[in-house]
């Protein structure tokens, strides 16, 4: 009877970060600074890949589409977070919540498949002298295409299940506080009065699929670290080091917090540790990507420079051009 007479909530509060109130502008300013840096390194290494022919190949297709979904997980979550160090009120509310978790959904989902694909991609490449004929243009693209579709298959299926539930204030005021930054779905399984047993369900469902990119990344750099290691040619085991052990550490950072964060039991998660895993997993594994991508990557780093020293001569064929024009 409690549950029935209870009022139905629409809105809630995100809480998000604890601090006193003269760290606000800092606070604001850091954040400022590290979206401004991840927007312009995903998005700066995404038009360099597309501007240059010379990285129109397979393994820069898989690392331009990861800079482009690193840039979407971005603007989903930060500037609402930047928007709430500053509002008097940090009310949102259910329908807006949706709106932010369908496409972090599909865009962290996109991204875990799209991290599998290129340790297989790496693994052919290296373990393979076939790799040509086994990576197609067409074998890439359907990667690609199936990653993304996965991810919208899998953000439909959240929302759907997410319809069942109802948020009432019977309980504790807390109970409408989401201890947390962004609307991700088990804040708000914690705080519902109707049972989310089965949306508990779709999550543990849906990280089995997650833990099978992880168990493909793992098999992949596993068989290419035996593989480097018995041509026991010290060149061939520097490079394959090189680029390989970058795209290992990026996929670690990455897939540890989300353990932690859909994996591990819910009860078992406090709200500050489940809070600064998906600190760490929407806001500083963006702005280290394109940074570990890029400073490791050779082929990257001499396209950058290129693309400098012709923008740099454009400009100063310009301003003398311009010089001799008033002169």
């Amino acid at each position: 009877m409690e549950k029935e007479n209870a009022t139905l909530l629409t809105e809630f509060v995100l809480s998000g970060f604890s601090y006193q109130q003269e760290w606000q502008i800092p606070w604001f300013l850091v954040f400022l600074v590290i979206y401004l840096n991840t927007t312009v390194g995903n998005l700066g290494l995404t038009a360099l890949i597309w501007n240059d022919s010379q990285l129109h190949t397979r393994m820069y297709l898989f690392l331009g589409s990861l800079a482009f979904v690193d840039t979407s997980v971005s603007s989903i979550v930060t500037p609402k977070m930047l928007v709430n160090f500053s509002a008097k009120s940090k009310m949102i509310f259910l329908s807006e919540c949706m709106v932010q978790f369908f496409p972090f959904t599909v865009s962290e989902t996109t991204e875990c498949f799209l991290l599998a694909s290129m340790a297989y991609d790496r693994y052919v490449a290296i373990c393979n002298p076939f790799y040509p004929v086994i990576m197609t243009n067409r074998l890439c693209m359907r990667l690609f295409v199936s990653s993304f579709v996965g991810g919208v298959l899998h953000a439909f299926i959240h929302i759907g299940f997410l319809f069942r539930l109802t948020f009432c204030n019977y309980n504790m005021i807390y109970n409408f506080y989401l201890h947390h930054f962004y609307c991700d779905i088990i804040p708000l399984f914690k705080i519902s009065c109707t049972d989310p047993s089965i949306n508990f369900l779709m999550i543990f469902i849906f990280s089995a699929i997650q833990l099978f990119t992880i168990f493909i990344v793992l098999v992949s750099y596993t068989l290419i670290l035996f593989t480097v290691l018995n041509k026991k040619s010290a060149e061939g085991i520097r490079k394959a080091f090189s680029t390989c052990g970058a795209q290992l550490l990026c996929v670690s950072l990455y897939y540890g917090p989300l353990l932690f964060m859909y994996v591990c039991p819910a009860s078992t998660q406090a709200d500050d540790q489940d809070m600064m895993d998906s600190l760490f997993y929407t806001v500083i594994i963006p702005l280290l990507n394109p940074i570990i991508y890029s400073l490791r990557n050779k082929k990257v780093i001499d396209s950058l420079t290129k693309m400098l020293k012709r923008n740099a001569n454009r400009c100063s064929f310009f301003i003398k051009r311009t010089h001799n024009c008033t002169g």
